[in-house]
């Protein structure tokens, strides 16, 4: 990724175990037993803290980490639980320097733990089984490790540097990362630099099923590419240049399958096709040309043309009912709402987002065709759509789902029913005034919820049954203020922006105390902050000029 190459290891740095797929858990500890420390961090380290005493974590390169610790100790351990002599790991002492070595079923790397200073013991060294394994620092001591990510062999380790240079090192690679993907940014955003450091810890390099840099949606549990999440992190990414935009952008293309489908997601060491994702990819496609500063070069634009085509065949040959012209979805799954009450009552449903998202695709393909001098064969299919999606879903009120095989109607409380509001620019003004209307109707103080607040069905903590979520916000706002929209947009804009800055980049958020929820570091809500901030400062300067 030229001028913003910052993949960081895979070595999961957590402070409790969680069954966390062969990666390694960093446990403090107090004469011996597990204790509730406070986490802070920069973009350098890490710290835990209790009373006098503290442990940090750096990165010392691509692959390795630096912990260092006085007054506490530390355990380090397999985050895996319920072991069988095939999973989890297997932990040894290195005969050359005594080492300790973890080899991983479920990462397939290993993970050797080197003691700098201080003494460690190891317990559970050649055991199998659910037997307990760790390597541990007293308190007593000062002491100091690393941790490798490695795979068969490598030289004994010496380090390269102190401690504090590798923070310090750390620190000027990430100011370069900020400055790349946020040169706009004013002391109006505060949370730019949280959100930079979220992306920033979050990408990986090309190793197992990935074969590009990729940006992760966490380091967490949720450390997979999913085939939508990927498009806001290659948006946030654009200030950057092209070429890591467009990384992130064809990452899943990569695994396109016969019938033109994007796999569900992807990580190091799965690869999954069991549900796909909804096909914003055109928009995405269409964001990324015209906030880019230089065109897409003709050879890649072929590129991306041929994948988008056949995801977009794949919709239309695969997933739609004899006679339709709208799509279906087979899961909550495919729409990426996995639980929203649109799909309460029937799973497989023609869906109008869905056709949403295509119209706009379709439309994007047609302008690439003529560009690149190929015959449009998509402005006859999105128009078809569009009238089908008007006819046949929209009940004079609302936008309703359809069960494939029935016909019956959806529930209309969930957001996802507004989400064609994304296409409010095509549609009659009256039909989007009203989509304009409902989807003020899902606002509260910090965004917009996903299911009204008023419903029998919402649930503070209900995933898409309730909470607050950037790509719903990301995906409505944009479909606003294209559409004209534009003091809803705003407000929109600023209450995410705002809900960001007040509590972080979770996975989601209480629609109505605005606290974090689920997984309390994620990528896209980082990129989706970074887009809102960056057309903010855009639509300033354009203002002013």
């Amino acid at each position: 990724m030229t001028g913003i190459h910052v993949t960081k290891p895979d070595v999961h740095v957590v402070t409790h175990t969680s069954g966390m797929h062969g990666v390694l858990a960093v446990v403090p500890t107090l004469r011996g037993e597990r204790i509730e420390t406070s986490v802070s961090g920069s973009s350098s380290m890490l710290t835990w803290s209790h009373d006098e005493g503290c442990i940090e974590a750096t990165f010392e390169s691509q692959d390795t980490i630096r912990l260092r610790g006085r007054g506490l100790g530390v355990r380090i351990e397999d985050g895996a639980a319920g072991l069988t002599s095939f999973t989890g790991a297997y932990l040894f002492r290195q005969p050359a320097d005594g080492a300790a070595v973890f080899t991983s079923y479920e990462s397939g790397r290993r993970y050797r733990v080197t003691t700098i200073s201080g003494s460690a013991n190891v317990t559970g060294a050649e055991g199998l089984g659910t037997a307990d394994r760790w390597v541990e620092f007293h308190e007593a001591d000062e002491w100091e490790v690393a941790i490798e990510e490695i795979k068969t062999g490598r030289r004994l380790y010496e380090p390269p540097c102190t401690f504090d240079e590798c923070a310090h090192r750390v620190e000027s690679e990430f100011v370069r990362y900020l400055e790349d993907i946020a040169p706009w940014r004013t002391g109006e955003f505060p949370g730019v630099a949280r959100a930079a450091y979220v992306m920033w810890s979050a990408t990986v390099a090309p190793a197992g099923e990935l074969r590009r840099e990729s940006m992760l949606m966490s380091k967490h549990w949720m450390d997979h590419v999913w085939s939508w999440d990927h498009c806001f992190n290659a948006i946030a990414l654009l200030p950057a240049g092209n070429q890591p935009a467009l990384e992130q952008f064809m990452l899943p293309f990569d695994f396109q399958d016969e019938v033109g489908a994007l796999p569900d997601s992807v990580a190091h060491s799965v690869l999954l096709y069991n549900y796909v994702k909804p096909p914003i990819h055109g928009w995405c496609l269409s964001r990324l040309r015209d906030l880019s500063a230089s065109p897409i070069p003709r050879d890649e634009l072929l590129s991306i043309y041929d994948g988008l085509s056949r995801w977009t065949r794949f919709w239309l040959d695969h997933r739609r009912a004899p006679g339709r012209a709208v799509p279906y979805y087979e899961h909550g799954n495919d729409s990426g709402w996995d639980n929203s009450t649109i799909f309460d009552l029937d799973r497989v449903i023609e869906a109008p987002d869905l056709a949403a998202f295509l119209i706009v695709q379709l439309d994007v393909l047609a302008q690439c065709a003529s560009e690149l001098g190929f015959e449009d064969i998509w402005s006859a299919e999105r128009d078809r759509m569009l009238a089908a999606v008007i006819e046949d879903h929209w009940t004079g009120d609302a936008f309703v789902a359809r069960s494939a095989h029935s016909g019956r109607t959806s529930t209309a409380t969930s957001l996802l029913n507004v989400m064609p509001v994304f296409i409010a620019d095509r549609l009659p003004k009256a039909i989007a005034d009203r989509l304009a209307a409902q989807a003020e109707q899902y606002l509260t103080e910090w965004g917009l919820a996903t299911e009204l607040v008023t419903s029998e069905h919402y649930e503070s903590d209900g995933y898409w049954r309730g909470p607050i979520w950037a790509p719903s916000t990301a995906l409505i706002e944009d479909g606003l203020r294209r559409a004209g929209y534009t003091r809803l947009a705003d407000t929109i804009n600023a209450r995410f922006r705002r809900l960001c800055e007040a509590s972080g980049f979770a996975e989601n958020f209480d629609a109505i105390t605005g606290r974090g929820l689920r997984d309390r570091a994620y990528t896209w809500t980082a990129s989706v902050y970074l887009a809102f901030a960056a057309d903010t400062v855009r639509r300033g300067q354009a203002a002013t000029d």
